[in-house]
């Protein structure tokens, strides 16, 4: 019962377009921390600059690495998609908390600031708020997994002997 509630989604659109431009996103940076693609240090670089320079343990360095790459393809696939969106979540809230919530609300657009603000994480953290609350949407793998727990309680039903009578 409590996997078919992990997973149980509408086959809504809307839902599925947020998800997969979250799960984009979140799937680009967690590729430069990970893999070191688009820019980015990669893991042990990552890592490095984690737990040396940011003092964050290393098994926490390791499940925020995680939580944006994996996470990211879940979100693009709709698989686990509210474990893959609190996933991304606390990495957001804590990066707000220890990093960015210095900075103020806006982004560092002009140069002005010692660093970037937390608008886009806010934006974020909503995002995974709405994908928690309400599932991954249309074109989903969660969708098919719910169908298809859906369909064999529905079989099991119907499959059982009905009591006889009289």
């Amino acid at each position: 019962m409590w996997f078919r509630r992990l997973v149980q989604t509408s086959n809504d659109p809307a839902l599925a377009i947020l998800r997969l431009a979250l799960g984009v996103v979140f799937f680009a940076h967690g590729a430069q921390k990970a893999l070191g693609w688009f820019g980015g240090g990669g893991f042990h670089g990552t890592m490095s600059a984690f737990t040396q320079h940011m003092g964050i343990p290393a098994p926490f360095a390791v499940l925020a690495i995680l939580a944006e790459f994996l996470g990211g393809i879940g979100l693009i696939f709709g698989l686990l998609t509210r474990i893959a969106a609190f996933g991304v979540a606390v990495n957001m809230v804590v990066a707000v908390v220890l990093v960015h919530g210095a900075n103020g609300l806006f982004m560092n657009w002009t140069g002005a600031q010692r660093g970037e603000g937390f608008e886009f994480h806010l934006l974020a953290i909503a995002m995974t708020i709405m994908v928690m609350a309400r599932g991954a949407g249309a074109w989903s793998v969660d969708r098919l997994l719910d169908a298809a727990f859906a369909g064999s309680r529905t079989l099991q039903v119907h499959m059982e002997p009905s009591p006889s009578r009289g």
